[in-house]
């Protein structure tokens, strides 16, 4: 009777998610404080119905209750119960669960936010909750991870033996606290573009939840990296796998995404370039939600499901990030440039650190996806490993790395280079 009360707080969580864009969305076009409110409140309940169908899922494993068939395909009467609790995000749908958790929690943060804007939170909000509703929907009719079994068998599979590890134990909700986060830096996006409201104001309101989110994800990739180098015997610090280089994307464009928000805060320049990278930084969360659950890429880490549930992920991902770009299209040229500066200032220095985060990135993106590409069009098969990425990201990361110190010892609107070479 439990599992089944996961089950139905789950669904009933894609109910409020659905109804939180709907209310947050005619709250908006009616001025109306009141359905908006109700629109937040919605989120709200949402981010709780989600907490209780994860925390059904963690007593299910914790319980051993091999009656469920994600319980007796990862975990096992004789693990410790921490590897047991682990077990619960350690497939494709108990992680999936701890994903809606985590973008609903930060939805809930969003509405209960002050400061901002009726016309900005509002449609922020129906943002976040149609997001969540997308992920609430795959998670209900494609990856329910309260299915049952019968009959039950006597002992269950156990986890991965690479899972079992402390790091790894915490690595994943930590890093789907970077990666998740992110969202409502693309729902702030949106909702700018939408209201036609991209100042220093917004810079300053976004900017603290790409903090927390680049933050949170820095962790979680640290985490995984101690995993890879003792358990895997790698034998360096980063092995360009595939699994791993798509959580380092949104990282790239997590810290492009401060420096940018920072140039936005202080002198409202960039603007049109940071809204951007935030809803850059979240559609890359998206693609590498995509590579792991699809069973495209190859990886000791990637979860091996169907391509259908796969292709299900590419139409979110379509769906979402599509939209977002097709609305910036519409709408960056209207967004004002802000204060001018010289080529040799803070602002300069921030925008060269953005170009050579962005081009990492691309560099990033180009060698997990080109094998892909190559055996969709030809059937032809290769491998990148660290041979690419060492002739391409490592230069730019070194000269990156080189110019550095200059950027914060140089003024804002114009700066005295030879003085801060000097110092």
């Amino acid at each position: 009777m439990i599992v089944e009360l996961g089950a139905y707080a789950l669904i009933l969580a894609l109910a409020l998610a659905t109804l939180t864009t709907l209310l947050a969305t005619v709250g908006r076009l009616r001025l109306s404080p009141v359905l908006a409110g109700a629109g937040g409140g919605a989120l709200i309940a949402s981010a709780l119905a989600t907490l209780l169908a994860f925390a059904v899922l963690i007593y299910a494993f914790a319980v051993s209750d091999f009656s469920v068939s994600n319980v007796a395909m990862n975990s096992h009467t004789d693990k410790p119960m921490l590897y047991k609790v682990a077990a619960a995000w350690g497939s494709h749908e108990g992680s999936l669960v701890l994903w809606c958790l985590v973008m609903t929690g930060f939805g809930a943060a969003l509405a209960l936010a002050r400061g901002l804007p009726f016309g900005l939170k509002t449609s922020a909000v129906a943002v976040q909750g149609a997001l969540s509703m997308l992920f609430l929907a795959f998670a209900v009719f494609t990856s329910n991870p309260f299915t049952r079994l019968d009959p039950a068998p006597v002992q269950g599979a156990s986890l991965n033996p690479l899972l079992q590890d402390p790091a790894l134990a915490f690595h994943p909700p930590l890093l789907y606290a970077g990666y998740v986060g992110f969202s409502v830096c693309f729902s702030l996006a949106v909702a700018a573009l939408i209201e036609k409201r991209v100042d220093p104001a917004w810079g300053r309101w976004v900017r603290p939840w790409a903090l927390a989110s680049w933050a949170l994800l820095t962790v979680g990739i640290t985490l995984g990296s101690f995993w890879a180098y003792y358990e895997l015997g790698w034998g360096g610090w980063w092995f360009w796998d595939p699994v791993e280089n798509a959580s380092f994307m949104p990282w790239l464009a997590g810290a492009a995404l401060l420096h940018s928000a920072v140039v936005t805060e202080r002198r409202g320049a960039l603007a049109g370039w940071t809204v951007f990278l935030a809803i850059l930084a979240f559609t890359f969360s998206m693609l590498g939600a995509f590579l792991v659950r699809s069973g495209v890429l190859t990886s000791v880490h990637a979860f091996a499901v169907d391509p259908e549930r796969g292709m299900m992920l590419l139409v979110i991902l379509g769906a979402a990030a599509g939209a977002a770009f097709i609305l910036f299209a519409l709408r960056a040229p209207a967004i004002r440039s802000g204060a001018a500066f010289a080529p040799v200032s803070r602002e300069g220095a921030l925008v060269l650190n953005n170009l050579f985060l962005t081009a990492a990135a691309a560099t990033v993106l180009l060698g997990t996806l080109y094998p892909l590409i190559l055996e969709g069009i030809s059937g032809a098969t290769i491998s990148v490993g660290p041979p690419y990425f060492a002739a391409t990201f490592v230069p730019l990361m070194v000269v990156a790395c080189l110019i550095l110190p200059a950027g914060p010892l140089l003024a804002w609107k114009r700066g005295d280079l030879k003085g801060a070479v000097q110092r």
